[in-house]
């Protein structure tokens, strides 16, 4: 007999209730995870369902390779905004990428704590604007300047462009890469750069040659997860890309994403024939486009943290 709480239980049965506690967590843990995975799991079968009309209909070479976007005809070619979307977003990498890898190696390996933790305060803001608070700057300020730009290069714009569009995207995604990155440099124990000064080297020295080396794998899954992370904006970059479809020439062309392309014309879908199944198909690309990165990124940090374990 055992004495809790003033009252008299026998030892089984609270073993036994700590057992349906015990289990009672496990099952909702469980749960809870496989109502999370079927959800992803229905979404994309829902968009392949709504998307079945026109891929039965028109092949994938013409969906995928076409630039003839005449919606009235039934002519769906999505090529003019694939390319908008890769440029874009392969722009805003570009632009983005650097300057993350640096930030994330001076607050890993230089910066001092208390500064770390102010920075990374900010970081974590900046990661929570919402999307439209980027787009609605963007008009305010990149636009103009985007415009200015090309008229000092004696090129006529309007400022929505593909350079507009990824100078925002690049602003929206660094935030995101910058604290992964972070964490990723801290994952290598302290020991591994204490070898390395021991042997004479200095610390820019030990962070180029070992600490980059041992978290390069996680350092390219922090940007496959700001690639994924980029791909699928819609708000800033609508309202800053101009939204014309045709392949940009330029980065001070219009260009017109697949996110913007559906949040602009799904109102659109009830008065003509496969336009529904088209902006279907479109948002299916998209969804396999970034569980594909978003896979590759989580299979490249359990990697690196297989190789921690070891």
């Amino acid at each position: 007999m055992e004495i809790e709480g003033g009252e008299t239980y026998p030892a089984g049965n609270r073993l036994k209730k700590r057992q349906i506690r015990e289990w009672f967590a496990l099952i909702s843990g469980r749960g809870s995870l496989v109502f999370v995975n079927a959800l992803a799991f229905v979404i994309l079968c829902g968009l392949l369902l709504k998307a079945l009309p026109i891929l039965q209909m028109v092949s994938l070479s013409d969906l995928l390779f076409s630039s003839s976007w005449y919606p009235m005809k039934n002519e769906f070619g999505m090529f003019p905004f694939l390319i908008s979307t890769l440029a874009v977003t392969g722009l805003a990498m570009a632009m983005a990428v650097p300057v993350c890898l640096l930030c994330a190696i001076y607050l890993s390996e230089y910066a001092g704590r208390r500064f770390r933790e102010a920075s990374r305060l900010v970081i974590d803001i900046l990661a929570g604007i919402p999307s439209v608070i980027y787009g609605l700057c963007g008009v305010l300020v990149i636009v103009p300047f985007v415009a200015r730009l090309g008229e000092m290069a004696g090129i006529s714009t309007t400022g929505y462009s593909l350079l507009a569009g990824g100078l925002v995207l690049a602003v929206m995604v660094t935030p995101f890469i910058i604290s992964i990155s972070v964490e990723v440099l801290r994952m290598i124990p302290d020991p591994v750069r204490e070898t390395a000064f021991a042997l004479g080297t200095t610390r820019w020295e030990t962070v180029k040659y070992v600490v980059l080396k041992k978290a390069g794998r996680g350092l390219l899954a922090a940007i496959v997860m700001g690639f994924a992370r980029a791909f699928g904006e819609t708000m800033a970059v609508l309202m800053v890309v101009g939204n014309v479809a045709q392949v940009p020439s330029s980065v001070f062309d219009p260009a017109y994403p697949l996110p913007a392309l559906i949040a602009n014309n799904y109102g659109e879908v009830m008065s003509i024939p496969l336009y529904d199944a088209a902006l279907m198909s479109a948002a299916l690309m998209l969804m396999l486009v970034v569980a594909a990165f978003s896979f590759t990124a989580h299979y490249a940090l359990l990697k690196i943290g297989e190789t921690q374990d070891r």
